[in-house]
């Protein structure tokens, strides 16, 4: 379990304490039951019978099942829950504290009433700013500020109900204290131009500066502005350590919030959606009233945002209240609430230091507003006075008698399936409300108005954020709903941090605003949202909504939440940096055209919007089918580009909108693009040339082939083909390199590093014969004559095609296994190894084994001398046989298909392929094979559509966390296969390798990993992945290098052999390849030779050799080092016997004591200086740590 749960033991006996306030009434304690008579003594406790449950008991135990999920569920959920509540036990200082600043607060003196300014300064000189929001005073302000002592003092927000739950990143608790101003300060006009917000910053200050300047209390003041926004300002008590008003124990901050008192004399009529509050005054410059644009424009305009921030300090008293009765009378409404908020606190809706969801930071009030809708239901009597055409939820009101998971479970459904911007939200009420529901649908883009009937809850926050939120709740009631998952659901869902922004989100931009001006913004927006950077911030999020469209799931504004500041200081900080989260929909996301109005639409509104939106990228275009229409096209030239254009069109409205430049923002695709391309000295060589090169051209190379060997004469080939089947990844699109042939015209002017050629490997099968022998060696004799029958007609049919036999085997040296083969190169440059499938062979291994006693991956000393030699050869030739001639071409299939189905899955494969090999493990340690199937786990059905990566980035980024977190001990289980796609026998054999892929096709799972990774490979993986994903948490602070992840430390090994990069045929595929200094080298005299790799030959040659000795690791993909680490059992000096299997040298520690035996140590330079020698003119130097 993630949860770790500890028992309480009495100090004395150490017997389990169970509290009776622990144990609800009629809840089975089990063994502990209070109500069973205890036992005198243990030897009577074992002998006394146990009673079986009652009815009662059972129906609990079931109900631990039906209600929450499981009973594995249920305990990690009771497990969960005191973890994320204060410890009420350590109260105690807390309460003295307010006992105490109650009365300090009701015996504050009054101050008479003054100017705002004349106040603010006297303020000001003792250190204590006023914190005065837009429009901010004037000389020519008549309004005046005082001050009297409240007329009310209450614990409002979550504390009083023991509703708190903890927040990330050690954030404090809140205890809020509402502070009710006196009714006497206010006048009826305070609710224009921000009046009633300059009373309330002059009435906090003055509260700060007698706070401060008290000697009783003893505490750290700060201000603080939820969502940056002034109007919301709040006076913020920390204790201070060892202090005499020290509450650090209870984990808790208090905050200060003037509120209204209930009998305000300000009409609350006036503070609907749908009134105008805020009038500008005219320019200094301009004309009367009369004639200004920007007075009649803002006589006119609703401030429903300005009316919101004012109501606001009307309902903490009424939300505690509501909070309590829906507590009150539903059991599980604690627990669910604590669930709810700890699953939005792990996804960003909360505060934070890392990267939150805009518009969601304090809105604890919300959440448990939305278990109160989902309890009581909807108010119908308001909706039903409306318009047909605007919505309404027609939701069923829940059962109170739901267990806290069921109610959780509740309120996902209700955010995946609910769309705020089509159906608004009015919580049921006793007396109706307030305000009728068209004024919210005009003034809002989501409405969500709790029970008192005055505040819209979600009116500060986007759509953006909304559509992010219902898509995370789509993710976890996917996961939840996987109950044959291997994956810790709970973990899941409550327990691992949802916040990073590379695996959350297909594309990702950090956008700095500081010198972002829009285009337009009136004076009015900004005291409407309160600061110009909230206008901003929120005029970005609908933009690039509205731009977006149908390419997004959701789209959304990510920053960390506001901070507190000094007393001294009055207004809050700016948030500049911000990130643009987009979650691409697959199906629209890279369309290169954006369609707007037709040019025969009367409708000239629309199509002014679409030009004012798009601006210069707008234009008229007509299309194929004779339809002219407003139009935006994004010019791309490769795939690679095309998968940026969510990223060019954000680009686009931040500059055309924002004037925010490109240096001012910050994306890693192309950093990653990179990583997969081939280098630009050798991808402009093909550029001017007409032939089809990359993954199409490979598919249509191979066809060719396909169909050359169909047509060969049954004169030639005694025997019918009856099946070609591709295995290579470059005919399945994930090679880490789009496959490029190497046509004569082009060979000469490649660097001398661009000269390798890669095969693509083919099976052949022929029509079943009578006419193949049952001897293994004549078979493979036979098999060459067949290919040099091939390679005669294939010569003669295409002339420019070259056809060469080989012999041959790299993974197995031996007469009766498939060693045949045959190279051909087509007259493109493009290059096939062919091999022949022949079913007597698995037949013929298996009388050879079959012979022999024992398990067959045991070798044991034969009992008979005739074909007794012959048993692990054939072990291994049968293994060989299946997984190149049964399993291949299945797995083949299989991840084409895949590939196919989403394009995404491959690029993730090619990028982690990459990785992989830039640390020096693909290919000598880990299989290209077992890296697709790892990566196909994030793609097939089992894992669930909705939170299926639409990126390569994002899919990437999926596998490296996968990977640090991967408990490889235990088998992962990927359905790769359809039904119908199984090959009919697996393998079972020895292997070293621990990640075991099981999938339809391989119940043990040791097909593709049976010789790797080792533990010590696996470790290794897990130590890098977990590196890397740091390097991809420095995203948050915009200092991610990709290259950072891709390079490989070589500090740790022993010994480094330095190849010369002047002699390695693919050192243009290395990471650190640089073009200005190897892309002169070139060919002067080049050879065709497919697969010819003398540095990963040379790396094969040594691991085979002194595999005893060191481990070795190499980078296939153009890497210049072949790195390696001495076996540390042979470090030590041991003592001297023959056949030892490692090369060795007298110790040091020999002849010092008699009665010892010889001892012997490795002799690491005679290794180093042998394999210098083996490879000789490839070898540059060698480096060795001693």
């Amino acid at each position: 379990m993630a949860v770790n749960l500890k028992r309480k033991r009495n100090e004395g006996d150490n017997a389990r304490k169970v509290n009776d306030e622990d144990v609800s009434p009629g809840q089975w304690s089990g063994i502990l039951d209070a109500s069973a008579p205890e036992a005198s003594t243990s030897q009577e406790a074992s002998t006394k019978p146990k009673k079986p449950p009652t009815s009662q008991e059972l129906r609990m135990i079931k109900n631990a099942d039906d209600l929450h999920h499981s009973s594995l569920f249920k305990l990690q959920i009771d497990a969960l829950l005191p973890n994320v509540r204060p410890k009420y036990a350590s109260e105690q200082p807390l309460k003295d504290f307010l006992f105490k600043l109650h009365a300090f607060l009701n015996d504050l003196p009054s101050v008479e009433p003054q100017h705002p300014l004349h106040a603010a300064r006297a303020l000001l000189k003792r250190g204590v700013a006023v914190s005065y929001p837009q429009p901010v005073p004037t000389e020519d302000t008549k309004s005046k500020v005082a001050f009297e002592k409240p007329s009310d003092i209450a614990l409002v927000g979550s504390w009083p109900d023991h509703l708190s739950v903890k927040s990330k990143d050690g954030a404090k608790y809140q205890v809020d204290l509402a502070v009710e101003m006196p009714a006497q300060l206010l006048q009826a006009k305070d609710y224009m131009n921000g009046r009633f917000f300059h009373q309330k910053a002059f009435y906090l200050a003055v509260i700060a500066d007698a706070i401060e300047r008290s000697k009783d209390i003893d505490v750290t003041l700060s201000y603080h502005s939820s969502n940056n926004d002034p109007r919301l300002t709040t006076l913020v008590l920390d204790p201070i350590k060892g202090s005499k008003s020290d509450f650090s124990k209870s984990g808790a901050q208090i905050r200060i919030i003037p509120v209204l008192p209930s009998n305000s004399c300000i009409p609350q009529h006036r503070l609907s959606p749908s009134h105008s509050n805020i009038r500008l005054h005219p320019r200094s410059n301009g004309g009367s009233h009369d004639d200004s644009p920007e007075y009649r424009d803002s006589m006119s305009a609703p401030t429903p945002l300005y009316n919101t921030a004012l109501l606001t300090s009307l309902i903490p008293k009424r939300r505690l209240l509501a909070t309590h009765a829906i507590k009150e009378e539903t059991e599980a409404f604690s627990d669910a609430l604590a669930l709810l908020r700890v699953w939005a606190n792990q996804r960003g809706y909360g505060v934070g230091t890392r990267p939150c969801v805009h518009g969601f930071e304090h809105k604890g009030a919300w959440w448990s507003a939305l278990l109160e809708y989902l309890v009581f239901g909807n108010e119908h009597a308001a909706l039903s006075k409306q318009p047909s055409s605007y919505k309404a939820s027609k939701r069923k009101p829940l059962g109170r008698g739901l267990s806290s998971y069921q109610m959780f479970r509740a309120a996902l459904d209700f955010l995946a399936n609910h769309d705020f911007s089509e159906e608004p939200v009015f919580v049921k009420t006793v007396n109706g409300h307030k305000f009728a529901p068209a004024e919210y649908e005009e003034a809002f883009s989501a409405t969500f108005v709790e029970s008192s009937s005055l505040v819209n809850l979600l009116a500060d926050v986007p759509l953006g954020s909304l559509d992010l939120l219902r898509y995370d709740a789509q993710v976890t009631l996917e996961s939840l709903n996987k109950t044959s998952s291997p994956e810790d659901q709970f973990a899941e869902a409550f327990l691992k941090d949802q916040r990073d922004l590379a695996s959350r989100f297909d594309t990702v931009l950090r956008v700095d605003l500081t010198s972002a001006k829009p285009r337009k913004q009136s004076p009015h927006d900004i005291l409407e949202y309160g600061s110009y950077s909230l206008a901003l911030i929120i005029s970005l999020a609908n933009l690039l909504r509205k731009a977006f469209g149908g390419r997004a799931k959701a789209i959304a504004l990510l920053h960390p939440t506001s901070t507190t500041r000094p007393i001294s200081r009055a207004l809050p900080y700016i948030t500049d940096i911000v990130f643009i989260g987009i979650i691409h929909h697959p199906d629209f996301a890279f369309q290169l055209v954006d369609h707007g109005p037709a040019a025969t639409d009367s409708d000239t509104v629309a199509a002014e919007a679409f030009r004012e939106l798009w601006g210069p990228k707008a234009e008229l275009r007509r299309f194929k089918d004779g339809r002219i229409t407003e139009s935006v096209v994004w010019e791309v030239q490769t795939n690679d580009e095309r998968a940026h254009v969510p990223a060019l069109i954000s680009r686009h409205i931040l500059r055309h909108h924002f004037n925010v430049e490109d240096e001012a923002i910050v994306t890693w695709q192309s950093g990653f693009d990179k990583l997969i391309r081939a280098p630009v000295a050798v991808s402009r060589l093909y550029a001017g040339t007409t032939m089809a090169i990359g993954f199409k051209g490979a598919l249509t190379a191979f066809n060719q082939l396909v169909r050359a060997l169909r047509n060969i004469d049954e004169s030639e080939v005694p025997l019918a083909i009856s099946n070609i089947s591709a295995v290579s990844e470059q005919l399945r699109y994930t090679s880490v390199f789009a496959p490029l042939p190497l046509p004569p015209s082009v060979r000469p002017a490649l660097p001398s590093g661009a000269s390798y050629l890669a095969p693509i490997d083919v099976n052949i099968e022929f029509t079943r014969s009578g006419l193949w022998p049952d001897d293994l060696v004549a078979i493979e004799k036979i098999k060459l004559a067949v290919f040099e029958r091939i390679a005669s007609s294939l010569t003669s049919a295409n002339s420019s095609w070259t056809a060469k036999v080989a012999v041959g085997d790299e993974e197995i040296d031996s007469d009766i296994a498939d060693a045949a083969s045959l190279q051909v190169v087509t007259a493109e440059g493009w290059a096939f190894t062919l091999r022949i499938m022949n079913e007597r062979e698995p037949i013929l291994l298996d009388r050879i084994i079959e012979e022999k006693d024992g398990l067959p991956h045991i070798t044991r000393r034969p009992k008979h001398t005739g074909n007794g030699g012959d048993y692990p050869k054939a072990l291994r030739a049968k293994e060989s046989y299946l997984r190149r001639f049964v399993h291949a071409p299945k797995h083949h299939r299989a991840v084409l298909a895949l590939s196919q189905k989403h394009t995404v899955y491959a690029g993730t494969v090619r990028l982690v392929k990459r990785w992989l090999a830039a640390h020096m493990l693909l290919g000598g340690h880990i299989s290209e094979e077992a890296v697709e199937i790892l990566c196909s786990q994030f793609f097939v059905e089992a894992y669930g559509s909705v939170r299926m990566p639409s990126s390569r980035e994002r899919g990437f980024a999926a596998v490296i966390r996968f990977l640090k977190d991967w408990d490889w001990e235990g088998a992962l289980d990927v359905p790769l296969y359809s039904s119908e796609d199984l090959p009919s026998e697996t393998l079972s054999v020895a292997h070293t390798g621990v990640w075991k892929l099981i999938t339809q096709a391989d119940k043990e799972g040791w097909v593709w990993t049976s010789s790797g990774p080792d533990a010590v490979i696996a470790r290794r993986v897990r130590a890098l992945a977990q590196a890397s994903w740091v390097c991809l948490e420095r995203m948050e602070q915009g200092s991610l290098t990709v290259s950072q992840i891709f390079t490989h430390p070589t500090n740790d090994y022993h010994f480094l052999i330095r190849l010369d990069p002047n002699v390695l045929p693919r050192y243009t595929q290395n990471v650190s390849f640089s073009e200005p200094v190897y892309s002169n080298l070139r060919n002067k005299e080049y050879t065709l030779r497919p697969g010819f790799d003398p540095a990963s030959m040379l790396y094969r040659d040594l691991k085979r050799i002194y595999s005893n000795s060191c481990k070795l690791f190499h980078d296939p993909l153009g890497g210049d080092i072949i790195a390696g680490i001495w076996d540390p059992a042979l470090l030590s000096p041991r003592e001297f016997r023959v056949l030892g299997g490692f090369s060795s040298m007298p110790s040091e520690t020999e002849g010092k004591s008699d009665k010892r035996r010889a001892m012997v140590a490795l002799n690491q330079r005679a290794i180093l200086s042998e394999m210098k020698r083996i490879g000789q003119h490839l070898i540059q130097s060698i480096q060795h740590s001693d």
